[in-house]
């Protein structure tokens, strides 16, 4: 078996190693990623019970043959879809590990390729031995997101679906876990193949018209034109309105705990966290930096940011921590602005209070410390646009309340698409943007009677704009680069 130590070599090295020097010292040769075949680690580093590492290619039943031995009897013609128990061994016929052999054929896999997957057992050191064996079999290190990469390219995945197996993988709540496997399914595709549908119909009647006039084909007339242009445009407004949301559902809402030092703020995020994540003390500017927590309330997301007291600082590091929630509060989506309702407004509340009446962020007051004698009330925040809540961090008084208000203030920016068809990445809203103002030119030069033949050139560059978001009109650069981004061994 070839020995290397993974810890001191790089992936570029290893692969080096196996696939030979720049003099052809190697035993196989560089071919088209198309063509070859990629295997890599399905399942986290770390150490686990199963730990899986998937084949894909041409070859992969092959390298099957060639490093599974099978506890009964011997290999051959390998049956689809049917698990084997057997070992895997080194070429010298050494025992690395047990293991189940899940044989896929093409095109009914992951990928569209032969496929095969090894269960292992699930150490970081049999897991990288047996890797290695694939490597020295005939296949190569896949790159990251490759196997999905490949899904895409042999059409069982369009580039929406894609994205949202990335998205089930990196799902920070129920709610968007099951917003990812509706887009997996389609949800966002057909969305967007509907609209492509009805404009291919309108440039194929304009087409017809300019195409063939000798032909008895009617020309297309500026009531259905106007009807599919102005039904595409609202559809394509429509998803544009949900792509907020679905950037929330996905990244999770910002949202700042804001506040001057002691009225509660720590003590606020410990308790919607559930464990003492910050320290809290009554020494004010115990909180210096920000500390960020993530939580999900009602199936949504929070990025939960507590912050540094909002006062003069007494050193430059409190100075920094000031600054720092400063700019966190620019950024924000939901503030949570926290008062002592114990004590009387301070000229530093004032100051916040002022501050809350000319920001676009969300807010929701939270008068802290209900639980002992009340002096503020609701009246002490006139003019700033938002609800005041009576609560206490320590007792846990008006938290429900408090995270009802959250769901109900960030569900006022979803519309009527199902989470599963919310436009999430910039691609996909940058995309849109694009189509929408194609489609506003094309209602525009229907209205000034410039032709059917420029409508159909806005029409045109509309359906394509749309067609990037399921990857029929991108570029390669982009694929790769969108591909980049997902997990090696997906």
């Amino acid at each position: 078996m070839l020995q290397i130590d993974m810890e001191i070599l790089s992936h570029a090295e290893i692969r080096a190693i196996i696939a030979g020097d720049e003099k052809g010292n190697g035993n196989r040769e560089r071919v088209n990623m198309s063509e070859d075949t990629i295997s890599q680690i399905a399942t986290p580093h770390g150490v686990g019970g199963i730990g899986i590492i998937r084949v894909s290619g041409a070859e992969a039943f092959a390298i099957a043959r060639e490093i599974f031995r099978p506890a009964r009897g011997d290999l051959g013609e390998i049956a689809p879809y049917r698990a084997r128990y057997g070992q895997i061994t080194a070429a010298d016929g050494t025992v690395i590990d047990d293991c189940i052999l899940l044989p896929m054929r093409a095109p009914h896999s992951y990928t569209g390729e032969d496929t095969i997957e090894l269960q292992c057992h699930g150490g970081t050191i049999v897991l990288r031995e047996v890797l290695l064996r694939t490597w020295e079999a005939g296949a190569r290190p896949a790159e990251a997101g490759e196997f999905t990469k490949r899904a895409f390219l042999n059409g069982r995945l369009d580039l929406a679906r894609a994205e949202g197996v990335m998205q089930l993988i990196a799902a920070k709540s129920a709610r968007s876990a099951r917003a990812a496997r509706e887009r997996l399914a389609g949800a966002l595709s057909e969305e967007i193949a509907a609209i492509r549908h009805r404009l291919l119909g309108a440039i194929a009647r304009i087409e017809a018209g300019i195409d063939f006039p000798e032909d008895d084909i009617p020309a297309a007339s500026a009531a259905a034109l106007r009807g599919d242009i102005a039904a595409a445009a609202a559809a394509t407004q429509r998803l544009l309105t949900g792509a907020h949301a679905g950037r929330i559902l996905r990244e999770g809402v910002k949202t700042v705990i804001v506040g001057r030092p002691n009225v509660g703020k720590s003590s606020l995020l410990n308790a919607l966290v559930g464990t003492e994540r910050a320290i809290v003390t009554d020494v004010p500017g115990t909180t210096r930096d920000v500390i960020e927590e993530e939580i999900s309330i009602a199936g949504i997301p929070l990025r939960l940011l507590d912050t540094a007291g909002l006062r003069a600082a007494s050193d430059e590091v409190e100075r920094i921590g000031v600054a720092r929630t400063e700019q966190h509060l620019e950024d924000a989506e939901l503030v949570l602005a926290v008062f002592d309702s114990s004590s009387e407004l301070t000229a530093e509340d004032q100051e916040l209070i002022a501050r809350l009446r000319g920001m676009n962020a969300d807010t929701i007051i939270l008068c802290n410390k209900e639980d002992c004698a009340r002096v503020l009330s609701v009246t002490d925040f006139d003019g700033v646009n938002a609800p005041v809540l009576m609560i206490s961090a320590q007792s846990g008084t008006g938290l429900d309340t408090l995270c009802e208000t959250i769901a109900a203030r960030v569900q006022m920016m979803e519309g009527e698409l199902s989470d599963g068809a919310l436009p999430n990445r910039e691609r996909e809203t940058e995309a849109l943007q694009r189509a929408a103002r194609h489609l506003t030119e094309a209602e525009k030069t229907l209205a000034a009677e410039m032709g059917t033949d420029f409508i159909s050139i806005d029409l045109r560059a509309a359906y394509d704009a749309l067609g990037e978001i399921l990857g029929e009109t991108v570029d390669t650069d982009l694929i790769d680069r969108i591909f980049s981004e997902f997990c090696i061994g997906k």
